[in-house]
This record gives C-alpha cells, sequence and structure tokens, in this order.
C-alpha cells in the first residue's frame, strides 16, 4: 500500500453529527474512534464534555461544531460557543461561515465571523476548520463566478486566521430537479481549487461523499489533510484486508456522490 494504515486513519474526523443520535450512539462512535485510533471525533457542542471522558487514554482529538450545520448565528453567539467548547475539552473547532452574507458580497462581515471564532479558539490552544459549503455555492455569488467565489472565500479564510478551509457539512442539501434534496459534498475539483487558493499554512478537509477506502486515498492525493467521515471501521477493515492480500489501490473513485 502506498501509504500506511495508521497515514490514512489520522486523516479522518470522525462524524457523530446526525441530529437523531443518541447519547449511546455517542458513546459508541467515540469507542470507534479510540478502536481504530482517528484523528478525532465531530461532535455536537453539548457532547463535547463527555466526549473527553470517553476518548481519555486515546489520542483521538474532539472536535465541536460551531453555528452548525447553516452558519446563521450572529458572530457573537459563534464567539461564545466555542467558548463554551473549548472549556468543555474541544481542540477542534469546524463552524459555518454566514453563507448569505458571502453571497451578499459582504467579505468585511464574513471575515469578522471567521476571525472571531479562531481568535477565541487559539486562544484557548484549539485550531479552526471553516466551512464553505460548496454545493450551495455552484452559481457563484456577488458578480463572481463559482470558482473565483470560492477563491475568495478561501483567501478570506485564511486572512481570517483559519487552519483549514472545509468543502462541506454533510447537511448542505439542495433542491435537485426531481424535486428531491441531495448534495455532492467533497469534490476532485473543489479539493484542487481550495488547495490551490490557500497557503501552504492552511490545510484542506473533504467533508461528504468519501464512504470508501480508494476515495479516502483519493481525497489525500488531492492535498487534503483531514476527512470527514461515518464510513470510518469500513474504510480501515478495508485497509487491512488489502494489507493482508497484498492488493494495493483501486481504480480512482469518484467523489461528490451524496453524504456522509
Amino acid at each position: 500500500m502506498k501509504y500506511t494504515r495508521q497515514e490514512l486513519a489520522k486523516m479522518i474526523d470522525h462524524s457523530l453529527l446526525h441530529p437523531t443520535m443518541t447519547d449511546a450512539e455517542l458513546e459508541a462512535g467515540c469507542k470507534l474512534a479510540a478502536k481504530y485510533d482517528v484523528a478525532s471525533v465531530c461532535i455536537k457542542p453539548y457532547a463535547v464534555k463527555q466526549a473527553v471522558e470517553w476518548l481519555k487514554g486515546s489520542t483521538v482529538k474532539v472536535g465541536a461544531v460551531i453555528g452548525f450545520p447553516h452558519g446563521s448565528s450572529c458572530t457573537e453567539s459563534k464567539r461564545y460557543e466555542t467558548e463554551l467548547a473549548c472549556r468543555d475539552g474541544a481542540t477542534e473547532i469546524d463552524m459555518v461561515i454566514n453563507i448569505g452574507k458571502a453571497l451578499s458580497g459582504d467579505w468585511s462581515y464574513v471575515k469578522a465571523d471567521v476571525a472571531a471564532v479562531c481568535a477565541e479558539a487559539h486562544a484557548r490552544g484549539a485550531q479552526v476548520k471553516v466551512i464553505l459549503e460548496n454545493d450551495y455555492l455552484i452559481a457563484g455569488g456577488a458578480d463572481l463566478s463559482s470558482t473565483e467565489f470560492k477563491q475568495k472565500l478561501c483567501e478570506v479564510c485564511e486572512e481570517a486566521g483559519a487552519d483549514w478551509v472545509k468543502t462541506s457539512s454533510g447537511y448542505g442539501f439542495v433542491k435537485q430537479a426531481d424535486g428531491s434534496y441531495n448534495y455532492k459534498g467533497a469534490t476532485a475539483e473543489d479539493l484542487a481549487l481550495m488547495r490551490a487558493s490557500c497557503s501552504a499554512a492552511v490545510q484542506v478537509k473533504a467533508a461528504g461523499g468519501v464512504r470508501d477506502l480508494d476515495g479516502l486515498i483519493r481525497v489525500r492525493e488531492l492535498g487534503a489533510s483531514r476527512c470527514g467521515a461515518t464510513a470510518t471501521a469500513a474504510m480501515l477493515d478495508e485497509y487491512r484486508r488489502r494489507a493482508e492480500t497484498g492488493e494495493s489501490q483501486s481504480s480512482p473513485t469518484k467523489l461528490g456522490a451524496g453524504g456522509y
């Protein structure tokens, strides 16, 4: 295999964000994350303190979502959410930008919103991943094309102090032509664009649509250092199977096939 199991496991932020997840399911998810020794769990703010207890003795970090999933909380609410999450033991913060403000071209608001969270988190020893929600940006905005708009957002996030830019929340559903709601999540095009739009000081996180080992490897090769996923066990069990049988990477996986 081109990458070690640890290299791939430490890319995974195990997602525990579905609104129906019970306390028992959150605990089981943290135990799974510890078993597979992933990078972090990404968990709801109220469960941060408990997740820290469940993960005690492991190397798995606890991350909390802020302004999730639509980014519409006022800036002070996001800052205070961050303060509380860090007090409870979160060392990583996944925040959502104010999408409407970005599409309005109010870049000073967007930058100040991200900067407030970054300043609070950094002062408390935590790092910040900023979610752009690319599925809402396919038509661009503020007189910019989709590509130009995403480039601008990456630049603004870096100026505001972001440690990562992130493709999606996993909940950015868009109405489709048939009336259903779906989303692409991380795409190869967006990951390449985001990597090229930031300096080496800012990392890239993929989220949404990465459900198998080949997808995880593809994300890494596109320059992302983290990947949000629920299919953690399936990915890493597949790695073990291939390592035992001498197989390597399969044919390239198309990203952006659905949620995570």
